[in-house]
C-alpha cells in the first residue's frame, strides 16, 4: 500500500510572492548542501529575503557549511506540538538576508517525523513571507524526502559526472514522479493502476503511456494526470565539472529524460571543480563570501541567472 502525502492545506497567503527550491540528488556527498548554501548566499546577495532550511532529516549540516555556531532552536523544535514557527526559528547568517532554519540534531526520531508534524512542517514553509524558501534534502528516495522535494516551486537534483551518480539521479526523479502521482491516486481510483507501473520491471511505461491507459479505464481521472505530467520539470545541476565532456553530461541527462520518459528537465548549468570549495569548507565559510571571485563563484552566479529566468517564466504561466 502507498503511504502518501496529500498537500498541506492553504495557508495563510504571504505578502509577497514566495518560491520554494529544493535541493534533493538521491546521492549522499554530491554537494547538495554546497549548492543549496551558495544558491542562499547568491539570492541574498541579489536583495533576495531568504530563508535556508535544513530538511537533511537526522544529517543536518548546512549551520557548519555557513560557519554558524551550533543551533539552540532546530527543526525539530518547530514540529513539536508546542514548538516555535518556523519563521522564529530561523538565525541569521554572515550573509545579510539569509536566515537558516538549522537542521534536527537533538531526536533520536527526527529522521522519521510523524505524518502529523510532517503537515505542519509543510504548512509553515509555504507560508513563510520571504522572496525564497530553500530546502536542502537529505540522501535517498525516502517519502520524506521524496515529500519535501515536491512541495516546492522548483526541485533541483544535483550530481557528479559519474555513471554510479547519474543512475542515483535517474532513480531520484523517477520516484519524485511516481511520487506526486501516488498524491493523486488516493482521490482518483487510479491506484491499481499507478502501484503496477510502480512494480514494473526492465523498461518502464512513460507518463504519457500511463495517461493514454487511464484515460481509457478512468477517463475522469485523465485531466488532473494530464496536470501533473506537465507540470513535473525538475532542474539538474552538475557539480565538480572538471572538462567539456563533464558539461556535456548535463545535457545528455536531460536529453535522455525526456528521450526515454517524455518529460522536460531543465539543465541549469555546471559548477568547476575548484580547489577554493574545500578550502573554504575547512574555513566553515560559504565559498562565495570566502572567494566572490572564484571560477565556481562565477558558476553559481550563472545558475542563479537560469534560475530567475525561470522563475519569471513561472510567473507569466501562472
Amino acid at each position: 500500500m502507498i503511504s502518501s502525502l496529500p498537500p498541506p492545506n492553504p495557508p495563510k497567503p504571504p505578502t509577497r510572492r514566495r518560491q520554494v527550491i529544493a535541493v534533493g540528488g538521491g546521492k549522499g556527498g554530491i554537494g547538495k548542501t554546497l549548492v543549496s548554501t551558495s544558491l542562499g548566499v547568491e539570492l541574498a546577495r541579489r536583495g533576495k529575503q531568504v530563508v535556508l532550511v535544513d530538511a537533511d532529516l537526522g544529517g543536518a549540516n548546512v549551520h557548519t557549511a555557513l560557519g554558524m555556531d551550533p543551533p539552540l532552536v532546530t527543526l525539530s523544535d518547530v514540529v513539536n506540538k508546542r514548538g516555535p514557527r518556523i519563521e522564529d526559528a530561523a538565525m541569521p547568517s554572515c550573509v545579510p538576508g539569509l536566515r537558516v532554519v538549522a537542521g534536527a540534531m537533538d531526536a533520536l526520531d527526527a529522521a522519521n517525523p510523524k505524518y502529523q508534524q510532517k503537515q505542519k512542517l509543510l504548512r509553515q514553509v509555504q507560508a513563510l513571507d520571504v522572496d525564497y524558501v530553500l530546502l536542502d534534502l537529505g540522501a535517498g528516495t525516502s517519502f520524506n524526502v521524496l515529500d519535501f522535494f515536491l512541495v516546492a516551486d522548483q526541485g533541483l537534483v544535483v550530481l557528479v559526472p559519474e555513471p554510479t551518480c547519474i543512475e542515483n539521479v535517474y532513480r531520484f526523479v523517477k520516484a519524485a514522479f511516481f511520487r506526486r502521482l501516488s498524491y493523486l491516486s488516493e482521490e482518483l481510483p487510479i491506484k491499481k493502476i499507478i502501484e503496477e507501473a510502480m512494480k514494473q520491471r526492465g523498461a518502464p511505461r512513460t507518463p504519457f503511456q500511463l495517461l493514454s491507459e487511464i484515460e481509457r479505464s478512468v477517463p475522469q481521472a485523465a485531466p488532473k494526470i494530464r496536470a501533473a505530467i506537465q507540470s513535473f520539470r525538475p532542474g539538474l545541476i552538475v557539480n565538480q565539472s572538471r572538462s567539456r565532456e563533464d558539461l556535456e553530461v548535463g545535457y545528455a541527462v536531460s536529453a535522455a529524460w525526456k528521450k526515454y520518459f517524455g518529460l522536460e528537465m531543465d539543465f541549469l548549468g555546471a559548477l568547476s571543480h575548484d580547489d577554493e570549495v574545500w578550502r573554504s569548507v575547512r574555513k566553515r565559510r560559504p565559498v562565495l563570501v570566502e572567494q566572490p571571485t572564484s571560477r565556481v563563484a562565477r558558476d553559481f552566479s550563472a545558475v542563479v541567472n537560469e534560475l530567475l529566468f525561470l522563475d519569471q517564466q513561472r510567473a507569466r504561466t501562472a
